[in-house]
């Protein structure tokens, strides 16, 4: 008789026993195998379920459960997918052995990585992990953070997915390592709170009220900002150590959004003049910061190419 085998993955990032229906009708129906104790294994224990510790590999399970109708292996936090797969080989020679089929007992919810990289960088800052890492201050990470940001936005101006999804984790792991340094606050107040704001400022969402258009939206946005920040100029909350010309694009914008007509300054000497021409260049819809860089880059090639032309004969 052909054994019905039962390789049941979970998901490590859920709690122990949170399982499908399917799952557990599986677990109290036959004998249940597992490589190692954990909490799983322990969860499962708890409820009534035969579970027997088997430290083997595909051939001794097959001897093991031979003759069995049924039998379940439960697979440990990686997967187990080197038993797997000498599983997979074994019973492709020998088809009549057994029959196996996968069953997921629990699937990691959107986000649950997050909690790995939060595991991993707990471990890096702890004693005896990275001393690099240890010895770190927001003061002294502040520059790898503008760092990582701009690495992010050349990857977006370049059209590269593949590199933004990877520059996308840097700029994640200097958030997480900046909350695992702090005092007094966590990863978690830094997720909260971010969670709260946006529950609080997108109330066409959560709230049950009308969208509106787009520029009603935004309006809204700055309205429930204004309120909560209490500020008294258009102009605080501006990130004044960004670079000059988005700074002067930043403060211009706020300006004209406050409904403000303030006059330039005359164009006597280099900043003013730039000023203006910052004024002129969102007067016509254009974006200053992004118009330097590319005209700058442009130039960089040029520089490149006269660098490869050889000196005149």
């Amino acid at each position: 008789m052909s054994t019905r085998i039962v390789l049941l993955v979970t998901s490590p990032r859920l709690p122990a026993g949170l399982l499908t229906a399917e799952a557990w009708d599986v677990l109290r129906a036959y004998p249940v195998f597992s490589a190692t104790e954990n909490e799983q294994t322990a969860a499962l224990r708890h409820q009534g379920v035969d579970l027997t510790i088997l430290d083997t590999d595909a051939q001794g399970f097959l001897d093991v459960v031979a003759g069995a109708p049924a039998v379940v292996w439960l697979a440990g936090a990686s997967g187990d997918q080197n038993f797997a797969r000498q599983l997979g080989l074994r019973l492709a020679r020998e088809p009549g052995l057994a029959e196996m089929e996968l069953m997921y007992g629990s699937w990691d919810p959107p986000g649950a990585r997050l909690l790995d990289v939060v595991a991993v960088m707990d471990r890096l800052v702890a004693p005896g992990g990275d001393p690099w890492k240890r010895e770190q201050t927001h003061q002294t990470l502040a520059l790898y953070l503008l760092e990582e940001s701009y690495e992010a936005y050349d990857a977006i101006s370049e059209g590269d997915p593949d590199a933004l999804r990877e520059e996308l984790g840097d700029v994640l792991l200097q958030v997480v390592l900046h909350a695992a340094l702090a005092e007094g606050w966590t990863v978690d107040d830094v997720a909260g709170t971010l969670v709260d704001k946006m529950i609080r400022r997108n109330p066409h969402v959560f709230a049950g009220e009308e969208a509106g258009t787009i520029e009603e939206i935004t309006a809204n946005w700055d309205r429930i900002k204004r309120e909560e920040k209490q500020r008294d100029s258009v102009l605080d909350g501006i990130a004044l150590s960004q670079p000059a010309l988005a700074l002067a694009a930043k403060i211009l914008q706020r300006a004209d959004r406050g409904g403000l007509d303030v006059p330039l300054p005359a164009p006597d000497g280099l900043g003013p003049a730039l000023l203006r021409a910052v004024a002129e260049a969102r007067t016509a819809g254009l974006d200053p910061e992004g118009e330097l860089r590319r005209a700058a880059l442009a130039h960089a090639e040029a520089v490149r190419a006269a660098e490869n032309v050889g000196p005149p004969e």
